[in-house]
């Protein structure tokens, strides 16, 4: 279109020509500026974070700064790490104040309170240098330091271990700069800690942790744990390498080094004698053993063939097994041998005691105070057994517990062979103030084969060959019922209370092994609700319930009782006698020995008749009242002992055995005079 006013078209021309210029320089300088913010976004950052290391790394970890963050970078987000504050070694401080444990809901949160500080015992984490001797040492960096306050008990929280041990096996050792002694361990936190951030927000309450894998020294240094029989295990160790090259076709090839590690074998073993621990070996020792492994160098450069080795070693492997095998069966032969076996200080006993008591007049053979024998208001025990010592610690132990000892009346029943010689040991040794009766089995004319179901099997042809003849098809194999006391009618004698004592309502019944340690009055005020037997369970353990006794596979088993049914203990029994006659309880009794009389619902003893008679009809009581198991188990918490009313030696081993356990032998022996004539006489000691 052609300009109508030139002079104005020509101005516009020339203003247009000078924005031109301008509009490009605007342009330029925006570029500019948006490229320096670019590059202050991307370098401020770097700078900071540079900084911030500066402060929390020391110089020694600046060097090892690469390592770190690759092994960070493969678990932990930066954004997370970020999110905490830095802190430098040395501001790390210990906690001070009160820390809060977290408990169940119910109980809610508990305060503990910290030990002062440098009390408690932390975990360090630091680069270690592994010298020739095992022992660490270098620079130690402190990697991370956690606590945690332990209960007076000495035990903690169950969820505390788990996380502990879950974090102690995660750290691992890296070698550094390609070194092979050089180590560096990689904390748990690195490993973990994601996850740990994510928690924390969740807990109702700070929990603080403490790794006690090492304790710290005096000096500050970590001592570590060193077993006292580490010589001895290497030795041994050697030994067996040397058993081994021995048996090598190539080492046997050469005579004269086949004499001399002979030689050195020989010298180890004479050195190594019957040491248990480092102390014990001579001064020489090292000497013997460096020349043994200087044999086995040789001996190593002659057989390079592991194959060889391997199948050496394996067949020591079995050889060892079979040897195992052959001893444990061993052992419970000799268990159960020595168990039945009458040592010779008690056998002696009694013949002495049979020699004193027919040499009195027959006037001092009568015990004092019959007349409180069937008097209701007093307490009264019965006890069954053939065993004089024994029977002597119940009663010590009753009478010198108790708080009145005139108010306790002992029933004990014995066999013809040991009636005489019991008398004459209560003759002689009277329990104080209590009453004693000592009568003989025999005396009960009623009971006999046809009223007890059980004499009857017992005295049977069948019965004996199944005990104790082994060599026959019918016989059990089993070595426990080799025992005799399972043909004694005293073991069964428990069954009819009521009928040996007619006068009487309630009595306690007590096993000969067993001890008294605290004053039993309390049993006859307490209320059965109805229930004719007091006893202890004995669940806490799942081979001790109805199906450890009874067999299930039968029906007649299955149909009547529950597998999972918690058992009971014959030993320390408290029983109603005038509910146990109202409810017939020996005829249950009877009714399930005849049905039993093949020995296809249980085979053996009397708590698995007793479980089956007494089945809901047996009162809990307190477990304080009756501790067993210090007859075959050597853990018996000592606590539980001390608060034990009556502890139990159930059991092969027993306390006047020799192969009783020694750690209990003290709470037995202390009830008896060992300066008591008769048993000087027959060489009986504690």
């Amino acid at each position: 279109m052609e300009c109508l006013q030139p002079r104005r078209c020509e101005s516009q021309r020339t203003q247009g020509e000078r924005r031109q210029p301008n509009s490009r320089m605007v342009r330029r300088r925006r570029r500019s500026v948006l490229l320096l913010l670019l590059a202050l976004t991307v370098l401020s950052p770097l700078a900071l974070y540079t900084d911030r290391l500066s402060v929390a790394l020391s110089p020694t970890q600046a060097r090892d700064f690469p390592g770190e963050i690759a092994n960070q970078g493969r678990v932990v987000k930066t954004n997370k790490l970020n999110a905490l504050s830095l802190e430098t070694a040395s501001s790390l401080k210990e906690p001070v104040g009160v820390v809060l444990r977290e408990t169940s809901a119910e109980s809610g949160s508990q305060e503990l309170p910290l030990k002062k500080a440098g009390e408690h015992k932390n975990r360090v984490l630091s680069e270690v240098r592994v010298t020739a001797d095992g022992t660490g040492s270098g620079d130690e960096e402190l990697i991370e330091q956690v606590t945690r306050r332990e209960g007076q008990d000495g035990t903690s929280d169950e969820q505390d271990k788990t996380t502990g041990s879950q974090r102690q096996s995660s750290s691992e050792l890296v070698p550094l700069d390609g070194g092979s002694n050089s180590f560096k361990m990689l904390p748990w936190r690195t490993l973990a800690e994601e996850s740990i951030l994510e928690t924390i927000p969740k807990q109702t309450s700070a929990k603080i942790l403490v790794e006690n894998s090492q304790a710290e020294g005096a000096d500050g240094k970590s001592k570590s744990t060193v077993l006292p029989d580490t010589r001895i295990r290497n030795i041994k160790d050697q030994l067996i390498k040397a058993k081994v090259y021995l048996g090598l076709g190539a080492i046997r090839a050469n005579s004269q080094y086949l004499r001399d590690l002979r030689q050195r074998v020989r010298e180890v073993q004479k050195v190594l004698g019957d040491a248990s621990k480092d102390s014990d070996l001579p001064k020489n020792a090292n000497e013997k053993v460096k020349a043994l492994e200087h044999m086995l160098i040789k001996g190593k450069q002659m057989q390079d063939d592991c194959s060889v080795v391997v199948k050496k070693l394996r067949a020591m492997l079995h050889s060892a097994e079979e040897q195992l095998h052959a001893h444990k069966k061993q052992t419970v032969f000799l268990t159960q041998l020595a168990a039945k076996t009458l040592p010779k200080g008690l056998h002696c006993l009694p013949l002495r005691l049979t020699n004193e008591y027919f040499s009195l007049d027959p006037a001092r053979q009568q015990f004092p105070n019959q007349e409180r024998l069937s008097d209701p208001n007093l307490h009264h025990y019965a006890l069954f057994s053939d065993n004089i010592l024994a029977t002597a610690v119940v009663v010590n132990s009753t009478v010198l517990n108790a708080k009145h000892p005139s108010a306790h009346v002992f029933h004990i029943v014995t066999d013809r062979l040991n009636y005489a010689p019991m008398r004459m040991w209560f003759l002689s040794n009277p329990p104080g103030k209590a009453t004693i009766e000592v009568q003989n089995i025999e005396e009960f004319t009623w009971l006999n084969d046809s009223y007890s179901p059980v004499l009857k099997q017992l005295g049977s042809q069948s019965m004996i060959d199944y005990y104790f003849r082994a060599d026959r098809a019918n016989s059990d194999s089993n070595l426990k019922y080799r025992n005799p006391k399972y043909l004694s009618i005293l073991n069964h004698l428990r069954f009819y209370l009521p009928e040996i004592y007619p006068n009487l309502d309630k009595m306690v019944f007590l096993d000969d092994d067993i001890v008294v340690k605290k004053d039993l009055s309390g049993l006859w005020a307490i209320d059965m609700k109805g229930k004719v037997n007091g006893a202890v369970e004995t669940c806490g353990e799942s081979f001790h319930r109805f199906d450890r006794y009874l067999n299930f596979s039968n029906p007649v088993i299955a149909k009547n009782f529950d597998p999972h049914a918690c058992g009971w203990a014959f030993g320390m029994n408290v029983f109603d006698l005038a509910e146990w006659r109202r409810q017939n309880i020996t005829q249950i009794y009877h009714s399930w020995q005849e049905l039993n009389q093949d020995r296809l619902l249980w085979k053996l003893g009397t708590l698995p008749p007793g479980l089956i008679t007494f089945w809901n009809k047996t009162f809990p009581l307190n477990r304080s009242w009756h501790v067993l198991g210090l007859g075959y188990n050597p853990h018996v918490s000592s606590r539980d002992i001390e608060r034990a009313a009556v502890i139990h030696y159930n059991g092969n081993m027993k306390p006047w055995l020799e192969i009783g356990l020694p750690k209990y032998r003290s709470y037995w022996s202390k009830y008896l005079d060992y300066d008591q004539p008769f048993l000087r006489e027959c060489n009986i000691n504690p």
